[in-house]
């Protein structure tokens, strides 16, 4: 009796050692990482844990105990400093972590250019690398970009700073167009509906207006007519210059809509939910021309001559 009360005593010992044993080793297993800085979602330590596994970051049943007898994770971007951690420092950091977040702007109506441009300014890094690394990720020149204030981890690379941009922005167009027609179309969104939205961008004077902009493209569109605009031609490099005579006789790209009929092949710039809106819903008018104003609006007409009327009184 007394030996089987022993050996039972060493089979449980001899098990917890081997339980221990494995424990330390999974705990000590490094844990590689593409970054430092990681995102972690609201929500149950399950749920976060299941974000982990689905971003190649391997999780276990125990690594959900675990998490529980530490304390509960961060929200929001995390960073955790190291890219190769034991798993155990991991989990800890997960819950005591927080990185320092920086505020980047993106303006509507600003043309992709120009914001690389200032990106790699501000990350003292060469222009043409966070150009090329926007090339990589982003399927079209330009219009991709969701205007908008984002938090973005202060020692972020640029390149993954660039790729963030980009991944949070195409998940906003996939939401809005979602929710105005109820499914996604890369290719028609980006190529008619966010390149009308960036010519009413360029255009309209305010939001009021941007309704009335669409239905004039629409409407010069559906007669045949070129769009004759000069904000087609603030792209790229060009966001900030006037549009002169001599610019448009000059300009021979697609982006002229002077010379050449229909919409230009991509967005001429990074667009608002309101311009957005006003290329699915444009105002139902008869108007074909519109001219500026003194006071920062458009007068708009339905015929040639009205229009030329209106040039003269803008002339006075």
């Amino acid at each position: 009796m007394v030996r089987k009360i022993v050996k039972a005593i060493f089979f449980i010992v001899e098990t917890v050692l081997i339980i221990i044993v494995s424990l330390l080793f999974y705990f000590a297993e490094p844990i590689h990482l593409q970054s430092s800085q990681i995102y972690i979602p609201r929500g149950t330590i399950s749920k976060i844990i299941s974000y982990l596994d689905k971003r190649g970051i391997d999780s276990f049943f125990i690594d959900r105990f675990t998490l529980r007898f530490i304390g509960y994770p961060q929200s929001g971007w995390i960073d955790l400093h190291h890219r190769k951690l034991r798993r155990l420092d991991f989990l800890y950091l997960l819950t005591k972590s927080k990185a320092a977040l920086i505020k980047i702007t993106l303006i509507p109506g600003e043309t992709t250019y120009t914001i690389i441009d200032e990106l790699a300014k501000r990350y003292h890094v060469s222009q043409k690398v966070l150009q090329n690394e926007y090339n990589s990720v982003a399927p079209y020149p330009e219009g991709v970009l969701f205007p908008e204030t984002y938090a973005i981890p202060k020692n972020m690379e640029p390149k993954r700073v660039i790729q963030l941009l980009v991944h949070l922005s195409l998940a906003r167009h996939k939401k809005l167009s979602s929710k105005f027609y109820g499914t996604y179309n890369q290719k028609l969104w980006f190529e008619k509906i966010v390149t009308i939205a960036s010519i009413i961008q360029k255009e309209a004077a305010n939001r009021e207006e941007m309704p009335l902009i669409a239905s004039v493209i629409y409407n010069r569109l559906k007669k045949g007519m070129p769009l004759q605009m000069d904000g087609t031609l603030n792209y790229g490099q060009y966001s900030h210059i006037k549009v002169s005579p001599k610019r448009i006789q000059e300009d021979s790209s697609r982006f002229n809509t002077y010379k050449f009929f229909g919409l230009p092949p991509y967005p001429v710039c990074i667009v608002s939910k309101e311009a957005i809106a006003a290329a699915v819903f444009p105002a139902k008018t008869s108007y074909l021309y519109f001219v500026r104003i003194s006071k920062g609006r458009h007068k708009f007409s339905k015929t040639y001559k009205n229009h030329l009327q209106n040039i003269k009184r803008v002339q006075k």
